[in-house]
């Protein structure tokens, strides 16, 4: 496990099945091509995390989301691109374009449009959303430093993204985008 400030060098590694650590709005994360199913089950078999669970997607700009939106009436599709006080994940709907292994054992997906500058390069670098999980084993509490990132799974993922963490309290909350039903505050 190398850490890294690149993050030409980081979309690398993500094209090539592998799995990187990077700062998010809150804590620390987890990320991978979301399409490449060897890598999100590397993720949950380090994370000790049952595929039924559903994993989030993180996009850099509203261009990543185009596949979603378009399944989305207009006034929902705004919700997916707004930029928020609280860093939003949304549940989308979706039989189709996402993976199953990324949904899991359900028909829609949680996605977040990150307002986190190395968040948004990452995703830039690689050209769409990525997986955004925790970086945390099951049951521990999220990583908030590289260096617990290196203590949890040392050479378990392939990099660490040598960026600040940003200045949100919590993790994103996850909200329906058709209800605004609220699943985690």
């Amino acid at each position: 496990m190398q850490l890294i400030t690149s993050v030409t060098q980081l979309a690398d590694i993500i094209r090539q099945g592998g799995v990187v650590a990077y700062p998010t709005e809150a804590v620390w994360g987890l990320g991978c091509d979301p399409f490449n199913h060897a890598a999100v089950e590397r993720i949950l078999k380090i994370k000790d995390r049952p595929e039924s669970k559903g994993l989030i997607l993180v996009a850099g700009a509203e261009q990543h989301l185009t596949p979603w939106l378009t399944s989305l009436d207009k006034e929902a599709a705004k919700r997916l691109v707004s930029i928020n006080t609280i860093p939003t994940s949304w549940v989308v709907p979706d039989t189709s374009t996402t993976p199953a292994w990324v949904r899991g054992a359900h028909h829609s997906v949680a996605i977040r449009l990150s307002q986190h500058q190395p968040v948004q390069a990452l995703c830039q670098a690689f050209g769409g959303v990525l997986v955004s999980t925790s970086a945390n084993p099951a049951g521990l509490a999220p990583a908030l430093s590289a260096q617990a990132v290196a203590d949890y799974f040392g050479d378990k993922i392939d990099a660490i993204f040598d960026a600040p963490l940003g200045q949100a309290s919590q993790p994103s909350q996850v909200k329906d985008i058709l209800t605004g039903q609220l699943f985690r505050a």
